[in-house]
This record gives structure tokens, sequence and C-alpha cells, in this order.
């Protein structure tokens, strides 16, 4: 709390300091569930139907509703407390603008990396990877090749919703011409989308989490090889093992579809390659992630007009628009029609409101309040770590939507981690290993909602075999105990991050 603000300021309760925590959970729960959607549960479905037939309550838990409203809903309820407690308007305006300035960093790269999305897929380096992607299916291994290909489209794409909602779909079909349980397909396809997502520069959630955190972007992409590496080949022998009883030949129609489609509309050559290559070696030459991201968009925009004779009128269009596919292919037009910096505008809406509420928490102390109980369990490296990986798990479960399991335990977590001297890439690390991987493992979360409406497999039905959602946290947890891959920091580091307990 700062101290040149008023005498009237006094610290907030606990209970005072829950009050907006609870309010986003209702106002998001509210967003994000729909009764339509949901099996019937005895006892808690009657509840929510009584719910559903109040006036103005009703009519949200009948359609999902953007999630941006419910936000701005929790700050105006965490603004009125401070207010309650004696902040004047000034500071909590303050409180806005540092939350936002921690986001700026993220933001940009968003913005970035949309158009590097619409860049490489107009230049053919998306349908490239997908197509050699595609071609490593074994139908001996479904299982394990389901989960493999949709890592390689998840990490060409960085979304796991779209690899989901294209090469999912496609795999749900085959696997149930195929006679594999639906289930297991599922978590097939939820371990390796989630893998590729959780990986790649180009997702949103790796973007967030170090920005939240205070690390870099591939200096947190780098230390996640750790505990995501294993716990995928963990996985993948798993499905290899459940998976040897069942394949055939059928699903290769579907997969020759996608790739006939793919290679009408594009001009496959090894010079592909070059964008991915060029970003790969400027991340191990740890060039910045903003500029190494920019250099890789232009250096697609250049092949686009090469190899794909993509005009420069056209180039710009899909840097802003994204790219639209017309291959005829359904399938193939859903998985390359995206990208673009308007793309990203959704996602950095939510990281604002986001922010918005966790800066006006954390200047008013009521974050600080509720971290000081939560830390108050914790002890030492291993205590703190598990209180991280437990915190994601409770607010994907309670606050449902997978960016507030990552923002708000990164901001209540961060300056507890520079005490223990700990690198804040540690912190980013737990926060995608357990918010980012067990966001869909939720039915009511927003991620399990709609791998439930995509895929036609309830997640509590999936989610035994989500094998690499499962693993990786209790990885990160075992390392946590064990000290393993634990970077620690210089004592006149943790000094400089202890100065940053208001930014």
């Amino acid at each position: 709390m700062k101290q040149d603000s008023i005498s009237t300021v006094r610290a907030p309760s606990l209970a005072e300091s829950l009050v907006p925590v609870f309010s986003l959970v209702v106002f998001l729960a509210a967003a994000v569930i729909n009764l339509n959607d949901l099996p019937q549960i005895p006892l808690v479905t009657p509840l929510l139907e009584g719910l559903a037939r109040l006036p103005y309550l009703g009519g949200a838990l009948q359609a999902s509703v953007p999630v941006h409203i419910p936000l701005t809903g929790a700050t105006i309820v965490a603004a009125l407390m401070a207010l309650r407690l004696g902040w004047k308007w000034r500071e909590i305006e303050e409180g806005f603008k540092e939350g936002i300035m921690l986001s700026l960093g993220a933001v940009l790269i968003l913005l970035v990396v949309g158009m590097l999305i619409g860049t490489w897929i107009a230049s053919g380096v998306v349908p490239m990877m997908i197509v050699y992607g595609l071609k490593l299916l074994s139908p001996h291994v479904f299982l394990f090749a389901a989960c493999l290909i949709c890592a390689i489209v998840a990490l060409s794409t960085g979304s796991s919703w779209t690899t989901a909602g294209t090469v999912g779909i496609a795999f749900i079909g085959i696997g149930g011409a195929l006679g594999v349980p639906l289930p297991m397909v599922a978590g097939a396809i939820i371990s390796g989308a989630y893998f590729g997502d959780k990986m790649s520069p180009l997702s949103d959630t790796t973007n967030l989490a170090p920005a939240v955190s205070g690390s870099e972007l591939f200096e947190h992409v780098r230390h996640m090889v750790g505990t995501t590496l294993p716990s995928f080949v963990l996985a993948l022998i798993l499905y290899l093992v459940i998976g040897l009883n069942y394949g055939g030949e059928a699903h290769m129609e579907a997969v020759d579809t996608i790739v006939q489609g793919i290679t009408n509309g594009f001009s496959i050559s090894p010079w592909l390659f070059v964008p991915p290559i060029l970003v790969v070696v400027m991340v191990i030459m740890r060039v910045p992630a903003l500029p190494a991201l920019t250099v890789g968009a232009v250096v697609g925009a250049i092949i686009a007009s090469m190899l794909q004779g993509v005009s420069f009128a056209q180039i710009l269009d899909v840097s802003y628009n994204g790219f639209v596919s017309a291959t005829g292919v359904p399938a193939v037009d859903d998985l390359l029609t995206r990208g673009g910096m308007s793309s990203m505008y959704g996602t950095i809406g939510i990281i604002l409101c986001s922010m918005c509420f966790g800066g006006i928490m954390e200047r008013s102390g009521m974050l600080e309040r509720i971290a000081v109980a939560v830390l108050g369990l914790a002890r030492g490296t291993s205590g703190l770590i598990l209180a991280t990986l437990g915190t994601c798990l409770g607010i994907n479960v309670i606050a449902p939507d997978q960016y507030l399991s990552i923002v708000v335990p990164g901001r209540m977590y961060r300056s507890a981690y520079a005490r223990a001297g700990l690198h804040p890439k540690n912190l980013s690390r737990c926060l995608e290993d357990a918010g980012t991987l067990t966001s869909p493992l939720v039915p009511w979360n927003s991620c399990g909602a709609y791998m439930y409406a995509t895929l036609g497999v309830f997640p509590f039905a999936y989610l035994p075999f989500a094998f690499f959602n499962l693993i990786n946290p209790l990885v990160s947890a075992f390392y946590g105990f064990t000290g393993w891959t634990i970077a620690r920091i210089e004592p006149v580091r943790v000094e400089e991050l202890r100065g940053q307990k208001q930014v």
C-alpha cells in the first residue's frame, strides 16, 4: 500500500478482499455456463433450472456471454470496495494503469503474432507443416499418431481450440469408424493440442504467462521443456500402449483429402522452412521475442510473394484481417482461415480487463491480503510451487476462464517468488503447467465447454485419457519437491524485484 495515500485508507480484511473475487466467480460462471449444454445432474440441475427462471440471471445462464463484461463488472466491484477502504478515484485509476502497463509487452507480441500467423499461412509455411505432420500418421498407432499430429498442428498455429475444431473433429470421426473409444480419442486430441499450444510462441497463453510473472517469452518456453517434454513423452508411450489394439486404413481417406486440399491450394517448397528455422535460430541466439517474431512475419510475407504469388495489397490484408482459405475442402478452409492483428483484439481485450481487475486488487492491498492467507499455508520452495499449482487449478474451477488462472496467480505470487530467490520463469512455468493444462478438464470452464461442444465428449469422460494434461502438473509438483530444474536468482536481483511490489 502506498505511503502517500490519505490517512483514511485502511488495510482490507480477508472477507473484504474476497468480495471482488466472489463477484468475479459469479459473473464469469453466469457468462460461461450454458444450461442447455450441461448434462442432467441430480440436485444440481434443478437448482440451476430455478436460477434460470430469474428475470436477469436466467438469460445469462441460457446463452454464453463474452467474458469481457463479467470482468468489467468484477472490476467495478473491486473499485467500489477500494472506495469503501478509503481510496480516492485517482489512486484507483492509477491501479488500472499499472495493471495495463504490465500487459503491454504481451499485447505488442500478440499483435505481431497475429501478423505472423497471417503471413505464414499465406506463404504456405503453416500448410507445409500440417501436410508433413499428417504424413506421419500411421494406421496401426492411431492414438499415438493423433496426439502427435495435433501437437504439430497446434505448434504451427498456436491454438488448441483451432486444432480441436479442425483436425480434432476429423480424428473423432476416424476414431469412431475404427472402433476406438471416443473418450480415448478426445483425450489424445486434447493432450496433443495443449502440448502444442503450451509450447508455441504463437499462443496467447504462452505470451501471457511470462508477461504477468516478469519473465521473458523465449526463456519461459525453454524452461517449460523441463516439465513439458517428459510429460508428453510419457503420454505418448501410454497412447502407444493402449492403442496397439486399434488401427486400420479407413482414416487414410480423410487424411488424403486434407493433404490434397492443401497441396492444391499452396506451392509446397523447401524454402518454406526458412521462416521457422530463422525464428528458431534467433531464439537460440537469445534475440528478444518482439523483433524475432517481427522478422519471422516479414520473411513470411516475402516468401508469400515469391512462392505463392501473393500481392503486396494481399499481404497487408492478411497481416491485419488474417488469411481466408478457399480451397473448397471444408476441413482445410476451417483450419487455415485465421490470423491477422484483428484476430487478437478479443484476447487483448480480455487481458486488459483482467489486468485492470488485478491492478486495483493489488493497489488496494486486497490481492496481497489474499496472497498472505494462501502463502501462510506454503512452506519453502516446494510449498510455494504446490500453492501456485493448486491456485491455478482452483481458479479454473471457481472462476472458469483460462486467462484468469494465469493472470490472478501470476500477480499474487510474483513478489513471493522474488522473496524466495526463485527466478520468475519458475512462476510462469507453473502457471502454464496447471493453469493452461487443467482448463479443458473442467466442464464449466470456457475451455472444457468448448471441447465438449466441439468433440462431443463430456470432459469427465475424456479426463482419464488426457494423459499429458494430468501428468504435467504432477511432474511440476515433483520438481518442486526435488528442486530439479528450479532456477534461482542472485540476491541483488531479488532486491530489485522486491522493489517492484507496487508495479
